[in-house]
């Protein structure tokens, strides 16, 4: 059982690193802001105590350590996805993973900024209220791709730590 959950934490973590990557590329070949995980953070703060709107997040109330508290929620959120993803695939993905089931995945957690972390922040259902919600829309479902194509690579690197057959 320790390896699943060894692989679970590679994985999720590998493929959340590989989102973060990707946006560090962005931001500095093509200019492309990145998500401010202290507003993500902030967002999670108001959460826990009971708000999940706002009309906009950078306005609510500061949280503290809310910087912190964004990238820890960014990495767990990867690796209860990594967890979903093996609890869907099934462990025959763990030891030989391929591309389609993960890059798939990857491609439907797209819902979750889509349906819950963007209106709660004030963006609206997939970004609807953003300056330029097409834009947004596609970023997030390139993000997403790149968040799949992280979980089949990491899958790839951590499947030797699990016993072979």
């Amino acid at each position: 059982m320790g390896a699943i959950v060894a692989f679970t934490l590679l994985v999720g973590i590998g493929a959340t690193l590989a989102t973060d990557l990707w946006a560090w590329l962005l931001r500095h070949a093509l200019g492309v802001p990145s998500m401010d995980w202290a507003l993500a953070g902030r967002w999670f703060g108001h959460l826990v105590r009971g708000r999940f709107a706002h009309q906009s997040i950078a306005q609510a109330a500061p949280v503290r350590g809310e910087r912190a508290l964004g990238w820890l929620a960014h990495y767990a959120t990867g690796i209860v996805f990594a967890a979903a993803l093996l609890a869907l695939a099934g462990p025959a993905w763990a030891k030989h993973p391929t591309l389609p089931p993960a890059l798939g995945f990857g491609l439907a957690t797209v819902i979750f900024p889509f349906a819950l972390l963007q209106p709660g922040m004030g963006a609206g259902f997939a970004a609807s209220r953003t300056p330029r919600p097409n834009r947004a829309r596609l970023r997030s479902l390139l993000t997403h791709a790149v968040f799949g194509f992280g979980l089949y690579v990491s899958g790839l690197l951590a499947a030797g730590l699990l016993p072979q057959d």
